[in-house]
């Protein structure tokens, strides 16, 4: 079927004011990318998966401009000895890094060798984004898979003894940054990814994973500070025989925010935890949208999300468990809530199940409501705050989500930044 003509013309738009660059081992997965965008075309508000949530700012030629905020409190993970990469406005600052060396771990610049003629990146680059685009097309990704101008290749091929840490730093209100990451991690081998900061005016990143037999990968990260920033985000993962994925993500502030997980269950006995908690106000609008195939047998996967919105703020959620005809004894859940702190704020679920398998156990459930009354006037007659009472209600609704995070320091440390947010806005 042809590309309507709108979304031709505002896909070339966009591809006008982008350099493509044709180097190394990933020239053919870019060439691929771009001939799939324009095949697609760049997301429009009539796109199924796009009616809750406006793409225009994140297709635009030029980003929008998000004022640099002042840091007003600790970074976050900054307590915890990490090995850290840092990125401004999208480019890898070596002066601000750590030297990429650590036990266990492979490190490597994607910009710094793309003039070599192989690297084992070349067989994940693109690939499992490609893979992610059916039955969903995700147009973003792979216009992040043609135009990446930085990233960083990680190979887990032990344990390492401390976090990989990417940090994101927004410094100029003007910048359009598109990272991109490949993860491998090998069989046995075990690591946990941290990711924060604003990143850019506009930003978007594309990581891909993959995770070999008994393979185990922690992912946290924490959107925040920067409130006018917009940010696109994909992680696509694929699992194998009894490999775990574990993913949770912090969002407190930000205009306008897309995460995507796309995860692919291929071997048997794989685990897939994906979780997430936002706190918006106002101009707020948070997307988490979600895809997990089941393809293997005896594969569990959770999903948890938790949204708290007022003054106007707009949550989204979308998420798919798809079972596949021989991924039998499957365990999937699914559950995305919504804490309304006032009659203007909205939450918007779209929950699927599509199951081919006969031997299953599959739920999902979506559900949106205000502060118990009943729980805000217990502790108010016990002499609390109406604002304190309601934080501690707030706190106890997240953490659900907060506790799919499996290092109980990474928990600390997530809770009290969702204890400082709340608190600056009592």
């Amino acid at each position: 079927m042809a590309l309507p003509e709108f979304k031709q013309s505002a896909t070339e738009m966009r591809l006008a004011n982008l350099s493509f660059i044709d180097q190394g081992w990933t020239a053919a997965a870019r060439c691929d990318a771009t001939s799939r965008l324009r095949a697609m075309g760049l997301p429009d508000w009539r796109d199924e998966y796009w009616k809750f949530t406006r793409p225009d700012t994140l297709t635009v030629p030029d980003a929008p401009k998000a004022a640099v905020f002042a840091l007003d409190e600790a970074p976050v993970f900054g307590a915890i000895d990490r090995l850290k990469i840092v990125f401004v406005d999208g480019v890898y600052d070596a002066q601000a890094s750590d030297p990429l060396d650590l036990e266990g771990v492979r490190i490597d610049r994607l910009q710094d060798v793309l003039a070599a003629d192989t690297h084992w990146a070349g067989d994940l680059y693109g690939v499992l984004e490609a893979k992610g685009q059916d039955p969903v097309a995700r147009p973003l990704a792979a216009l992040n898979t043609a135009f990446a101008t930085d990233g960083i290749a990680i190979h887990i091929t032990g344990r390492p003894s401390k976090p990989v840490s990417l940090i994101y730093i927004h410094a100029d209100e003007n910048s359009d940054a598109i990272l991109h990451h490949v993860v491998r991690v090998d069989s046995g081998c075990e690591a946990t990814i941290l990711e924060n900061g604003p990143a850019a005016a506009r930003f978007n990143k594309c990581m891909e994973v993959d995770i070999v037999d008994a393979g185990v990968l922690h992912h946290v990260r924490a959107q925040g500070r920067d409130h006018e920033r917009r940010a696109a985000t994909h992680m696509f993962a694929r699992l194998g025989r009894e490999s775990v994925y574990n993913s949770f993500t912090l969002t407190v502030n930000g205009v306008l925010t897309r995460n995507e997980q796309v995860i692919e269950m291929t071997g048997d006995g794989a685990v897939a935890h994906v979780a997430g908690a936002c706190v918006g106000d106002g101009d707020f609008h948070h997307d988490d949208t979600v895809f997990i195939t089941h393809d293997a047998r005896n594969c569990e996967s959770r999903q948890v999300f938790k949204k708290v919105l007022r003054n106007g703020a707009t949550g989204v959620f979308q998420g798919k468990i798809l079972v596949k005809p021989d991924a039998q004894k499957t365990d999937g859940y699914q559950i995305s809530q919504s804490l309304l702190l006032d009659g203007d704020s909205q939450f918007l679920a779209k929950p699927e199940l599509e199951i081919y398998a006969d031997d299953v156990v599959c739920s999902h459930g979506s559900t949106s409501g205000a502060i118990d009354e009943d729980a805000l006037f217990y502790l108010r007659s016990r002499g609390v705050s109406k604002g304190i009472a309601t934080d501690l209600l707030t706190l106890a609704f997240l953490a659900e989500a907060v506790e799919e995070i499996e290092d109980p320091v990474l928990t600390d440390d997530i809770l009290q930044r969702l204890e400082a947010w709340l608190a600056r806005r009592r």
